[in-house]
Parts: structure tokens; sequence; C-alpha cells
């Protein structure tokens, strides 16, 4: 089984609309792959989903709804690592230390400054799309 952290704004877009984010969270179950989360993701998400712009698309019921889906199949790991990789946006450390810290080996993620770096550490960093397609191939 393969384990894989999900950058907050892939679960944002899994949360407001169908499509391939979407796909790729309950997806993840049938093909036998650990979706890996940690406080500081469900912490940054929370935050995230209650902004009046993603209200828009989503009621609170929705919100509670996806988080008991996603924490069903999703492993909450301890972050104890601490390094500080981008610069650009200290916020993405977050999930470079959960993927870390529970020896993951993908990130999924839409931001430009985490998929800039390709890899961290043996974790690939890569898009849903390309996820995807790794998860046909399992």
């Amino acid at each position: 089984m393969i384990n894989i952290v999900l950058d907050t704004n892939v679960l944002i877009s899994a949360l407001i609309k169908s499509g391939k984010p979407r796909a790729l969270v309950f997806g993840l179950v049938r093909k036998r792959a650990q979706l890996i989360l940690s406080r500081d993701i469900l912490e940054e998400f929370a935050e995230v989903a209650g902004d009046p712009i993603i209200r828009k698309y989503v009621d609170e019921d929705e919100v509670i709804r996806f988080l008991r889906a996603i924490g069903s199949i999703a492993k909450i790991v301890r972050v104890r690592s601490r390094f500080k990789v981008v610069k650009q946006d200290p916020d993405d450390d977050s999930i470079l230390r959960t993927a870390y810290d529970s020896r993951a080996e993908y990130v999924v993620s839409g931001d430009e400054h985490l998929l800039a770096l390709n890899e961290f550490r043996g974790i690939r960093i890569v898009t849903v799309s390309e996820m995807l397609k790794l998860l046909k191939k399992a």
C-alpha cells in the first residue's frame, strides 16, 4: 500500500466541486492507497473551509460530512520534524513534514512552490492528474 499526503488545496477542491481531486480522494480506498493527514493539515483545511469565499460553494454540514468521510479513511500522523524548506510559503512546510514523518511516497498538490521541488527526501511531489495515472497502474 502506498502512502499519500494530499495538500490542503487538493482537499478543498475535492470538497467544493466534482472532478479529479474528488475522484482522487474517494478513489484512494479502492486503490489500496493510504491517505495520510496531520493535525496541521486538518487545521488549515478547517480554516480555509470556513472562509466566506468557500462557503459560497458548501455549507457547514457539507464540510462536516467531508471531514468525516476523509477522517474514516485517513491515517492521522503526529508531526515531529521542524525543518523549513519552502521560503515562499512556509505553510507548505507542514505538508512536507507530514509526508516525511509518515514515510509517505507521494505528496499530491496543485501548489507551484511544492510542485517545483519535484521531490523532497525521496518523496515524489505530483499533481492530481499524475497521481490518478499512477493509481490506475497500481
